[in-house]
Parts: structure tokens; C-alpha cells; sequence
């Protein structure tokens, strides 16, 4: 007789730690996901920044789960689920499920500016990151060609909206590409004269990390560098300007890393949503009158012991995709559901070349050790040997030489430049 059916709507991490942790249970799994890979996201700006390619940081579904012989790929879209039915429905069919996990995650929030969107690309998925590398590569090639010492320096400015860790790292990153990856390329500019500037709402770069680290991340910006305005608001962006304020900074290169919002998916669980759009779940992590459907990842909204939420960071979704297996073994064997306890081991955030800060709860590190360890625990979670070896790889070389790799420009170069 065949076991109940369990769906997973997304392969990022709290998808896949599920799906990987049901292995070895009498059940009949599908993963269903828009893209036939998983992501590892916290190396995307790397992509942006022209130090990896796509494939260093991405698996192919199939490939990660080709030994487990319970579990069914789909490669579509969900676009609503029937809980009361328990049917989840996609462009081209649907899906009958016993037990269902929601982990799309979530994306950009332009605070009620969806215009600002193609004016400042965001970064989540691999496409964005390729966008925002082509329009970094292809300022410095505009400014070489430019004539007009105003419009130059326009190209040379860029300016990231959001000082939160990937705004921190695509600073620290930019800043050395011009001093250092670019600096023997060019004839007519020198790539040292680019500004990078760091535009952070709160008082702070990396609000929500502690305030000696959040000083410490802005003198290693500085020192890198980058140009930080902090207690700033963003009032205006086009494709030539920001305005900050009463502030106008002329610029052809803007990035958005200021904000995000669940996936749409949420709204169709008829569930309450928060602000950001985040399902309030339970805290076993499922819907509000329905124990069979899990909420997980950057979708769910659910507040821990200290009153703050669970932060949308990997570790968080790996435990609560974990978790949710547990759960599920418990309710086939009819006992009561846990509830979620999100074990923080502690933050790091990358701002360049030897520079990190680490919140590891009583210990603060920053500089060197606060870097080492940033590489060893994201070589440590990357999926397979080859990425594994490709990405240390490539950090080896370009710390030895400072240069990147993949500094490619695709796509339509002349609607950039108009």
C-alpha cells in the first residue's frame, strides 16, 4: 500500500533538508520547483561580482537527490494551494498531497515602488545576479568610452540601497574590483576614482547584527573604500539618479538591497500574513487549522522565545525543514507535533578581502578570523565535491591575484548604455 504523499513547493534549504531527511520513510515524496536546481544563495553576490560563475554555486535537483528512491522531481510553478482539497495547482495540472511543505521563499520589496525595480535590480536569483554583473562590467566599459567628465563620473558611481549583509558584501566587492581587479585593464579611466556608496535607513550598516560589530563593518567598509550614509532614506530612484533625502547622487549603476517580501504563493494559503507578507504559522510551523500543511524558510513568520522573529537565513531553514520531517513522522505515528526552537549558532557577514564580522552569541570576531571562518563554513555547506573544489578554487586564486573570473558581459549592451 502506498505511503501518505508528502509535497515540497520549493528546493532551496528548508525544501531540500526535508526532502532529505523523509529518505528513509514510508513515504511518497514530490519536490516541486520553477527551477531545476538548488541555489546556494548566500554566494549569489559572488556571481554578481563576476568571482563565480553560475554553476559553481548551483546542483541540479535530480543529481542531489538521484540516491533517494521515494521522492519524485517536477520541474513547474505552484500558483495556489486548496488547502480545504489539499490540491496544489500549477500552470499545467495539479498535485494531490496527504502532507504539504510550502518553502518558496521570498523576494524584492521596493516598499511600494515596484518602478524603482528596473532601475535597481535586487538579488535573488541567478538571473539578477548575472544583470547586476553585466551592468557593473558595462559601466567601466562606458565611462573608458566617455567624454563628458560628469557623464564619466556618473558610470563610475554606484550606489547600493540597503546595508544589510548582501548590501555589505556587494560594497566590499565593488570597491575591489576597482581598486584592485580593475586597475591595469583600462587607458583612459582610472578605476580607482569610482565611488562605491552604502545607503543604510537605519543608524547602522548590518542593523540587526550587534552595534560593536555594525562599527566595526563600517570602519572595514571605509577602509575599503566605500562611501556609508546611514539614517538615510531613499526618496527617488531613475535610471541616471537616487535622491537620498535632499541629496542627488548621479549614478548609472544602483542596487537594491534594502528589502523583501514572502512569495505570492502565501497569499493563496488562506492564512494571516504579516506585514512582509510571511504566513503567521503555528509553532510547530504549520497553518492555523490545518496540522497537515507546513509553512518553513523565509515564507513563515514565527516569533522565538526573546519576541524576535526567526531570521530568513539558511541555518534557520535547514533546522525547520528538518524539523518539519520529524513532524511528519510524528503525525503518521498519530503523536502530537513539536513545536520549532530556532538554535542560533551565531551570523557572519563578508565585507572583503580578509574582512568579515561574526556574531557567534558571547564571542565577537571581526578582520582575518571572522573571514577564515566565513569561508570554511560556507565551503562546509556548498553541495558537492566539484563546487566545493571549484569555489575554493577560485577564492585561492583571486586572493594571490586579485582577479575574478568570470567577468563576462551578456545580454543587450546597447539598451544599457541609452
Amino acid at each position: 500500500m502506498p505511503g501518505p504523499r508528502v509535497v515540497i513547493i520549493g528546493s532551496g534549504f528548508g525544501g531540500l533538508y526535508a526532502a532529505k531527511a523523509l529518505a528513509d520513510e514510508p513515504v511518497e515524496i514530490t519536490i516541486l520547483d520553477r527551477r531545476n536546481y538548488h541555489l546556494f544563495q548566500p554566494l549569489l553576490y559572488q556571481v554578481a561580482t563576476a568571482a563565480l560563475n553560475p554553476a559553481d554555486i548551483a546542483t541540479p535537483i535530480r543529481s542531489i537527490l538521484r540516491h533517494q528512491k521515494n521522492i519524485n522531481v517536477i520541474l513547474g510553478e505552484a500558483t495556489a494551494v486548496d488547502t480545504k482539497n489539499r490540491i496544489v495547482k500549477m500552470t499545467d495540472g495539479e498535485i494531490a498531497f496527504d502532507y504539504l511543505i510550502v518553502a518558496t521563499g521570498a523576494t524584492h520589496s521596493y516598499f511600494g515602488h515596484p518602478e524603482w525595480e528596473r532601475a535597481a535590480p535586487g538579488l535573488k536569483t541567478i538571473e539578477d545576479a548575472l544583470e547586476i554583473r553585466r551592468r557593473v562590467l558595462l559601466a567601466f566599459e562606458a565611462a573608458e568610452r566617455e567624454t563628458d567628465p560628469k557623464a564619466q563620473a556618473a558610470w563610475l558611481t554606484f550606489v547600493i540601497v540597503g546595508g544589510g549583509p548582501t548590501g555589505v558584501e556587494l560594497a566590499g566587492a565593488l570597491s575591489e574590483i576597482a581598486r584592485h581587479t580593475m586597475l591595469r585593464d583600462f587607458r583612459r579611466i582610472d578605476p580607482r576614482n569610482a565611488r562605491v556608496i552604502l545607503v543604510e535607513g537605519k543608524d547602522h550598516v548590518l542593523p540587526t547584527y550587534p552595534v560593536d560589530l555594525s562599527q566595526k563593518a563600517r570602519r572595514q567598509l571605509e577602509k575599503l573604500g566605500v562611501e556609508v550614509i546611514t539614517g538615510a532614506m531613499v526618496g527617488a530612484i531613475d535610471r541616471h539618479e537616487v535622491r537620498i533625502g535632499e541629496m542627488s547622487i548621479a549614478s548609472r549603476t544602483i542596487l537594491w538591497a534594502a528589502g523583501v517580501q514572502a512569495s505570492a504563493l502565501a497569499r493563496s494559503l488562506d492564512a494571516p500574513l504579516d506585514r512582509a507578507g510571511r504566513v503567521l504559522v503555528q509553532p510547530d510551523l504549520t497553518l492555523p487549522g490545518h496540522p497537515d500543511v507546513f509553512v518553513i524558510g523565509d515564507l513563515a513568520a514565527l516569533k522565538q522565545r526573546n519576541g524576535q522573529l526567526v531570521p530568513g537565513v539558511a541555518p534557520a531553514a535547514m533546522q525547520q525543514g528538518k524539523h518539519t520531517a520529524e513532524n511528519i513522522r510524528r503525525a503518521i505515528d498519530g503523536q502530537p507535533l513539536r513545536a520549532f526552537h530556532y538554535n542560533d549558532k551565531g551570523s557572519l557577514a563578508t565585507i572583503g578581502r580578509a574582512a568579515a564580522v561574526a556574531d557567534l552569541g558571547r564571542v565577537h570576531m571581526s578582520g582575518f578570523l571572522a573571514w577564515m571562518a566565513w569561508l570554511t563554513i560556507h565551503i562546509f555547506f556548498l553541495i558537492g565535491f566539484r563546487n566545493r573544489f571549484l569555489v575554493f578554487s577560485q577564492w585561492a586564486w583571486a586572493y594571490l591575484t586579485y582577479q575574478r573570473g568570470a567577468r563576462l558581459i551578456t545580454g543587450d549592451v546597447d539598451q544599457l548604455l541609452r
